[in-house]
């Protein structure tokens, strides 16, 4: 069964994965009863959370079974629950390739106006190019792009795309998975295949590893960088019940 989802995971198109994850989160929360993780967006127990990623970067315990949020998703919830005003204030937000974990709940928030974009997810509103967007500068007060921009051809362009049409005095939220161990983002246009690409950058999809500069190229497109850091805000009781990665660091870029 574990190999089976593993490969399921590592193999199907993303559309695909997104249909059959709804059957598949009725059946997981029941094989993993318990109480020794939390997931603080579902607010469900578990025994343990099931496991994810690609064969480079595989990790054990940190996919919630039933709304399927990761790490990166507990932290950034807990960010906009006690961190930010997302939840209190009237806001215009973006969400490039909305996550499903999210997906719902922001939809149903009535304090926002939320839209969705993505070139090929079946739950996007808008299908578009990152590179491209098509929307007026100046429009939304919060834009969220999660783990796309190691996809992209040019991450620089991209981003400025997002710059673009967030307002001034707007926030957004892009990570991306960051090698805290690396000073410089390392691209390499000659490795093509899947099977190099997950060796160098980690999934077969990716066409670059940000490394600690990535706060530079989102400070070269014009956002002011904050910083947000769990072991900071959270006790390491919390960070281990929620299964998140301790010495992550989430980057808030603001246009001012």
């Amino acid at each position: 069964m574990k190999k089976l989802y593993k490969f399921a995971l590592n193999t199907l198109p993303r559309p695909l994965l997104i249909r059959l994850s709804y059957p598949f989160k009725k059946i997981a929360p029941l094989l993993y009863k318990g109480d020794n993780v939390e997931c603080p967006v579902c607010g469900n127990s578990f025994r343990k959370f099931l496991s994810y990623g690609s064969n480079t970067a595989h990790r054990e315990n940190v996919l919630c079974p039933y709304d399927l949020t990761l790490e990166r998703h507990r932290l950034m919830w807990i960010y906009l629950k006690d961190h930010s005003d997302f939840f209190k204030k009237q806001h215009t937000v973006l969400h490039i390739a909305p996550e499903q974990c999210f997906h719902s709940l922001f939809k149903s928030q009535k304090n926002l106006n939320y839209v969705t974009g993505d070139l090929v997810s079946p739950i996007a509103d808008l299908h578009f190019d990152l590179h491209e967007i098509p929307l007026e500068d100046n429009k939304f007060d919060v834009v969220f792009c999660n783990h796309v921009l190691e996809h992209v051809e040019d991450a620089l362009q991209c981003m400025k795309e997002l710059y673009r049409v967030m307002n001034p005095g707007g926030w957004g939220i892009f990570q991306v998975p960051q090698d805290l161990t690396r000073e410089k983002t390392y691209e390499d246009p000659s490795i093509t295949s899947p099977e190099e690409r997950e060796k160098h950058f980690w999934q077969k999809d990716h066409v670059r590893l940000f490394g600690r500069d990535y706060p530079e190229w989102l400070s070269k497109a014009g956002f002011v960088i904050e910083e947000f850091h769990p072991n900071q805000h959270l006790s390491d009781e919390q960070i281990a019940r929620f299964r998140l990665a301790k010495n992550e660091i989430m980057y808030i870029a603001r246009k001012n």
